[in-house]
């Protein structure tokens, strides 16, 4: 047992890092090529930040572990806006701005919805591709509504931007091995957590809906907090939303192509999936009411994900 988890724990570490190393040279990259800032942060960082999800989801599939990435989905989901929203409005009331109120809360909610809805039967490759072209949709939609000043775009790509003069070839080898990393990692984390499912007894899916949809969403947690910490709380709740689009979109299509199939796990398509519409309602209101998330609501979000969880096993 000792070492699946200590599998889980390297697996996770070395996740972050080779991820973000991706995120960071992919987007300077986009840089050197003059994209538009809103471009970057909306489809570039977007999709890079999602990468951990995306290839862990992809490489349990193709395993035949579709619970492990279906489960990854689902609670990341819950995780982004219960534990890592909540612990982040504690340290601080979370600003909420317009722009993110319009355009990525109802596209979040929405495709956070048809992805429950659709997930019902197992995942087809159908139901991977209506998802994605949902994603290039509600993506489509934010390019066009967003200007390429908007704070919520070019604050997140200032923050991979900020390390002086890009170097194109520097990069790309940043990218590649960040990208390798990352699917090294993920291999690492499925083979391991399925191993622990299997000695402990437990379903694929809880193991996917806590342990490695918890990992996961560890780099969020830790920006998060860091960014409330230092009060620069404007980008958290549009990152946080932004994720749960592209884990409701991109990861599931990726699962979904890789490794279509029914979910042997009945509490995925149960409570689960109940659990995460529930979730994206409750904070989407919290955000509406006010424009802000405030210490009791990110209190009771937090302590919401401590006592669902138990109940997902």
């Amino acid at each position: 047992m000792l070492l699946p988890v200590l599998g889980v724990v390297a697996g996770l570490a070395l996740l972050t890092f080779a991820a973000d190393q991706f995120v960071a040279g992919a987007a300077r990259i986009a840089a050197a090529l003059r994209l538009s800032a809103v471009v970057i942060g909306a489809v570039v960082i977007g999709f890079g930040t999602s990468a951990p999800e995306m290839v862990v989801s992809g490489l349990a599939a193709a395993q035949g572990s579709l619970d492990i990435g279906v489960g990854n989905i689902v609670g990341s989901n819950v995780a982004n806006l219960t534990l890592v929203l909540g612990v982040a409005a504690m340290l601080t009331p979370i600003a909420v701005s317009s722009p993110v109120l319009k355009r990525e809360a109802p596209l979040s909610l929405a495709l956070t919805v048809v992805f429950a809805v659709l997930v019902q039967g197992g995942l087809s490759r159908w139901n991977a591709a209506v998802l994605g072209l949902l994603l290039v949709v509600a993506l489509a939609l934010i390019l066009r509504s967003a200007r390429s000043g908007d704070p919520s775009l070019s604050g997140e790509v200032d923050g991979y931007l900020a390390d002086g003069a890009v170097s194109l070839p520097r990069e790309w080898v940043r990218t590649v091995l960040g990208l390798l990393g990352t699917l090294a990692a993920a291999q690492l984390l499925v083979a391991s957590a399925t191993t622990i499912a299997a000695e402990l007894g437990l379903a694929e899916g809880f193991v996917g809906l806590t342990v490695v949809a918890i990992g996961t969403s560890l780099p969020e947690l830790a920006t998060a907090v860091q960014a409330a910490r230092k009060g620069e709380t404007d980008l958290i709740v549009g990152n946080l939303l932004g994720s749960n689009l592209f884990n409701s979109g991109a990861v599931s299509m990726v699962a979904g192509l890789a490794g279509p199939g029914p979910l042997a796990d009945p509490t995925i398509v149960g409570f689960a999936t109940v659990l995460m519409v529930a979730v994206a309602v409750l904070a989407t209101a919290f955000m509406v009411t006010g424009k802000r998330v405030v210490r009791w609501e990110g209190a009771a979000l937090l302590i919401g994900y401590l006592v669902c969880i138990p109940l997902l096993a």
